[in-house]
Formats: C-alpha cells, structure tokens, sequence
C-alpha cells in the first residue's frame, strides 16, 4: 500500500473494525514484492491503476471521518502536529526515525544493493523504493543508473544563467537558479500545453522529475566548481553510479568520499510532507507547476536556516568552538560554551527537531560511518562530546521538548574531514538529495490526481475577534 502517511490514521480506524491486521498485511507485501523488469516506467504504469482505485475506496469508504481534533495552538504554531497531507514515500516517527515506504535507515543499508559488499545503500536504490514501494534488484538498480547517466546533460544557457551571478551569490542562490533555468525543457509544461489529458500528468513528470534528478548532481557541481576551484566542469563517468559521480565531479575521487556520498544522499533524500522543503514542493505542484518550478520553490525553502541551512551552521558553530577552547576542549569548557550560546539567545545548531524525541537514525549512522573510517578525527570526538554535554543542558533548560541531535548534527564533520570544506555549500548537497524523495512525490501526486492545496481560515470569527 503506497498511502503510508494516511495509515498512521487509518490504522487506528481500521482497528475499531478489526482490520488492522490486514491493513498491516497489505503495506507488508508492497514492500517484499519483487520483480524482474528494469524499466521503472513500465513498473509505475503497472502499480498506478491499482493505486487510484484504492485512493477511490479510501475516499468511499473514510472520507466523512475524523482524523482527530484542531486546537488554535496547532493553528498559531505552525499547523505542528496536524495531520493534513497525504505522502506515500516516507513516514517520520517520533520515536523511530524516518522510515522509507516503511523501511527504516538501518534495514535500507541492509536490504538495498550497494556498490561493494557490505557498502552504503545506492541512491538509485531508494529511488526505486519511494517510487515502487519495491526492494530492487542490483540489475534493477544498474539500469537506473545508466539511464539518469543518460539524462545527466545540461544546456549551456544554464551555465550562462548561473555566470550572471556574482560568485560572491550564496551557492543556493546559484542552484536554485539553474534550477530554473533547466525549467526551460520541461516535458510537463510542453505537455500541458498541447492539452495532454489529466490521466496522462504523472508521464511528463516522471520524464522531469527523473531529468531533474539527474541533472541536479551536474549543476550543483559546476557551482562549487566556480565558487571554490578552478571552474573547470568534472564531466560525468559512465561508469561510476549517482552517488560516486557526484563525489567525482566535485572532484572527489576517494572511494571512502563515493561511499559517503552515497549514504549521504541517501539518508537526505527525503522525510515525509511536513517538512518546509517537501511541503513546499508539494504545495507549488498542487497548482500544476512543473517538477522544475516545484523544486525551485522547495530549494528556497530548503535554504532557511531553520531547515537545511542548518547543516552549514552546525559546522560553523563547531569550530567557534575550537576557535575559542581549542580542539582538546574538556566537558566543562563544552557545557560552558553551550550555556554561552543559549544564553546569547542562540540554539545551539544540530540538535532538537520538529518531530522526532529521540536520537536521530540519520545521526547514528552517520557516526557509525565515522566510526569506521575517521575514529580519531578531532572534529568527529568533539561532536561526541556534544552528544553528551548538549542533551542534559537543554532538558535543564526545560523548553526543549526534544534534545537530542539531528542529522544536521553529523553531516558537516564527516565533509570537512574528507576535504569539503566549504560550510556554505553544504545546504546545496542537502538540495540534491532532495531532488529524489520530491520528485518521487510528485510523480505520485499526478497520477493520484491530489487536488489544489488550500487551506481555510474562519474569516468571520478572526474579523469577530478584531472587534
């Protein structure tokens, strides 16, 4: 079953008719499913049928149901905790973590194929997942990965469009501007155009989405190459997989870097509609914006420092850390820096999340990979000692409903040991992960046809209390 974000509802629904078990069943089997076709294309037009029939049954059969009860709290503070949003790819549990179609972080590094035994997941891997809800084979996941190598070509206007900016511009400046740029080729806009039938919307934007996602890693590269090196273009390997050519037209060609980009984006790519990126992407495409625009959009949002722009903070924050007390820092000094940050009226970067009330599953494996490949890096030792020292001082400040780290906590440190370096960067591989889960959605949203998203105020009580 594909509506995961509605069976957390549901199943409670179901439960009071003594369905829950087969609900369980059913979201089982999409996932252990297996097949031997190697065209995602052809995979998808078999699953949306049987998907828009069962989104029909839903509506039938639920849709005059209750999910639950609107406090004005909820309203004033963000819409937190309202459920309002069908997303079929990822579910975030509070005390779980993120879970892909179901799957949480750890059984994807397990189940998923990799490049080497024993290896981080492939990205294109997840990206079957999220579309198909199906674990694919490594044949499976080699034939995605020549055909986004395929679609990986960027027009040179977009270059162009990116040299107007001065290199001073942020790099998510510079991304979300060739971002759109590359809106120009859009499959959907051209289709929608020549007035493709609505059953038709989710074909060209699979076709975008797909482009998209291939030719994010391209742009993104060009960018550091500019801001950072010598503006030279890394071409694209034919032989290396998304993550590994990514890390290769950055122009790192460490095995270790191919591995940690894999994971990277992998863990990256996507977490549920709440969020503002997703949601944003969501929320543009509603109005029948191509794939492009809608990424755009997310992009911007995703540039925010209280979203992904956290990951350039948080290793900003670290070394001003070591700036100030030095790279042998003692747990004292450590929770006397916290308290000066918090006292400042700062947040200490990297820890507390919307969601979750637990250690984030994107931070542990992340130090497990640290774990393995970089144990004496002091940078990596000082975020351990973080983990101790942060989490008790925020519960004594007792307005922290989650004090533990998030993956934006990790991130950094395990570039910067590796050579990526440049902290205002970071934001944009975050972006580039993102392509994968959002693009993903939105193919769903078109073939399930999800309607404009509106939300309503009551206009006549909010005039009432201006009186």
């Amino acid at each position: 079953m594909v509506f995961f974000k509605s069976v957390t509802a549901l199943s409670k629904l179901r439960s009071r008719l003594g369905q829950r078990s087969s609900l369980r069943d059913s979201v089982r089997w999409i996932q252990t499913q297996t097949s031997t076709d190697l065209d995602l294309r052809s995979q998808l037009a078999e699953l949306i049928p049987e998907q828009q029939e069962r989104l029909k049954k839903l509506k039938a059969d639920y849709g005059k149901v209750q999910l639950g009860n609107i406090t004005v709290d909820m309203v004033i503070g963000g819409m937190r905790g309202m459920t309002g949003l069908l997303w079929e790819t990822s579910l975030l549990d509070p005390d779980e973590g993120i879970r892909f179609r179901g799957l949480s972080i750890p059984e994807c590094q397990k189940v998923l194929p990799a490049a080497k035994p024993g290896g981080e997941p492939l990205p294109e891997g997840l990206l079957w997942l999220l579309l198909t809800g199906k674990v694919p084979s490594k044949e499976q996941v080699d034939a995605l990965s020549k055909e986004l190598r395929t679609r990986a070509v960027v027009p040179a206007y977009v270059y162009k469009a990116i040299d107007a900016l001065p290199i001073t511009a942020h790099p998510m400046t510079q991304f979300t501007t060739g971002v759109m740029a590359l809106q120009v080729d859009s499959e959907f806009q051209k289709a929608y155009e020549k007035g493709i039938h609505k059953s038709k919307y989710w074909e060209p934007t699979f076709e975008d989405s797909l482009s998209l996602i291939a030719q994010v890693p391209v742009v993104a590269a060009y960018i550091y190459r500019r801001i950072f090196k010598d503006g030279k273009v890394r071409p694209v390997n034919d032989t290396l997989d998304y993550g590994a050519n990514f890390s290769h037209m950055l122009g790192f060609d460490d095995p270790i870097v191919h591995e940690l980009m894999r994971l990277y984006v992998t863990i990256h790519s996507d977490h549920e509609g709440g969020n503002v990126s997703a949601h944003t992407g969501h929320l543009v495409a509603s109005a029948l914006s191509d794939p492009y625009l809608s990424f755009a959009a997310a992009l911007n949002g995703l540039a925010g420092p209280l979203h992904g722009l956290a990951n350039q903070e948080v290793l900003l924050w670290i070394k001003s850390v070591v700036d100030e007390v030095g790279e042998n820092v003692t747990t004292k000094q450590l929770k006397d820096y916290v308290w000066k940050t918090l006292k400042s009226g700062k947040v200490v970067p990297g820890f507390g999340h919307g969601v979750l009330r637990k250690t984030d599953p994107r931070y542990t494996c992340q130090r497990e990979f640290a774990l393995k490949h970089m144990p004496d890096d002091p940078l990596f030792q000082l975020v351990s000692k973080l983990y101790e020292v942060v989490p008790p001082v925020l519960t004594e400040l007792g307005k922290v409903k989650n004090p533990w780290p998030n993956v934006d906590a990790h991130s950094g440190v395990l570039l910067n040991h590796f050579g990526l370096t440049e902290a205002r960067y970071f934001t944009v591989l975050f972006g580039v992960s993102r392509s994968i889960g959002i693009g993903s959605q939105l193919i769903w949203d078109r073939a399930l046809g999800l309607p404009l998203e509106r939300p309503k105020i009551n206009e006549n009580d909010y005039q009432k209390s201006k009186i």
